[in-house]
């Protein structure tokens, strides 16, 4: 699979804010759904006159190896396409028909049961493309999207992960689901490029952002991608961290933000982050008893052990409606684009700030 030159998927603007979103999952989903409407905004309010003031960028781990993705990994000897259709979707200007249609789960027929057409077709075009990159664009140009995915490589990874218990656990489904806590996660290959794209991107931002969502096998594993973490620390931008709100078994079961963050540090063998984006709200008690069976709870903040890390706090109410039954916690997506925004805006003053101090550095 090769990793050749994909031509943005939108029109850049010079003013537009620029947002870099890195991770994988339901949570990478979650936020550039609430980013869209941004991206979308008119300087008129008009929607036939249509300009950008955000552009987003996604950059999508491609490490999944259970569902119809994994059959797919298996079967076909492709990257798994699951995370980055979700990611689509979520940046799709109509999310009525064409959305549904990729998002379609197949109920039966031999060999079609669970598998989502979108993730059929986005394989169906890596064949006939030779290229995932460029299949991942065609595939948002018919949908629409308002932002560009990449996935964080075009090389076939896969996760392997030590455990406390030293044990040694390979794939990102059996990771998921071990007991004993994760002290580190490689890639297999270990040495894996980047697309020059999300390089450029990376430079290129505002803002970056990394999570919300599973912390060793949707975030971290675009932090083992070479030349990524030491390009995220060289950008100018604003580097947030997008804190989950519960714990997540097998995963991070009593683990504060600030352990998260120190796992993120440790994975890109560098301090890449500036702050931490956190909720504020209460968590409602119908929500906390249903978690409270599975032995789960809201991940802790420790204010001052985060500045001692050197991360600056950011707290909001990022909790979306409770709804239904079970009464999961999840990120409202319009409050968390919305602080992504304001900080996207803040990043922009200090790009701005740095280039004037490099223009004129006696001032």
């Amino acid at each position: 699979m090769s990793g050749s030159s994909v031509k943005p998927s939108v029109q850049r603007t010079r003013n537009a804010l620029k947002i870099v979103a890195i991770g994988g999952g339901t949570g990478l989903s979650t936020l550039l759904h609430g980013l869209k409407p941004h991206a979308l905004e008119s300087p008129n309010g008009s929607p036939y006159n249509r300009r950008p003031r955000l552009e987003i960028t996604a950059i999508v781990t491609v490490t999944d190896d259970g569902g119809s993705s994994g059959r797919l990994r298996r079967q076909l000897d492709v990257l798994p396409p699951g995370d980055i259709r979700n990611c689509m979707v979520a940046l799709s200007e109509d999310e009525a028909l064409m959305s549904r249609l990729f998002q379609y789960r197949f109920p039966g027929g031999h060999g079609l049961r669970g598998h989502s057409f979108g993730n059929l077709f986005l394989t169906a075009l890596t064949h006939l493309t030779g290229d995932f990159p460029l299949a991942i664009k065609l595939s948002s140009d018919i949908l629409a999207s308002v932002g560009r995915i990449y996935p964080s490589t075009a090389e076939n990874v896969v996760l392997r992960a030590t455990l406390e218990d030293g044990s040694t656990v390979l794939g990102e489904t059996q990771i998921s689901r071990s007991t004993s806590r994760i002290e580190r996660i490689v890639l297999e290959p270990q040495k894996c490029k980047p697309l020059k794209e999300a390089l450029r991107a990376i430079e290129e931002a505002d803002l970056i952002t990394l999570g919300p969502g599973s912390l060793f096998t949707s975030v971290i594993p675009n932090l083992l991608v070479q030349g990524i973490p030491s390009a995220i620390q060289r950008s100018p931008a604003i580097k947030a961290h997008i804190a989950n709100l519960m714990w997540q078994p097998g995963e991070t079961i009593g683990f504060t933000v600030a352990d998260h963050i120190d796992v993120i540090h440790r994975h890109a063998r560098r301090k890449i982050l500036d702050c931490v984006v956190v909720n504020t709200h209460p968590i409602a008690e119908q929500q906390r008893r249903h978690y409270a069976r599975a032995r789960v709870k809201s991940v802790e903040v420790e204010p001052d052990r985060l500045s001692a890390m050197g991360i600056t706090v950011i707290g909001r109410n990022l909790l979306a409606p409770v709804s239904g039954k079970p009464a999961i916690v999840r990120h409202d997506p319009a409050a968390t684009a919305a602080v992504a925004v304001e900080l996207a805006a803040a990043g922009r003053r200090r790009r701005n700030k740095l280039a004037l101090q490099q223009k004129h550095p006696l001032r």
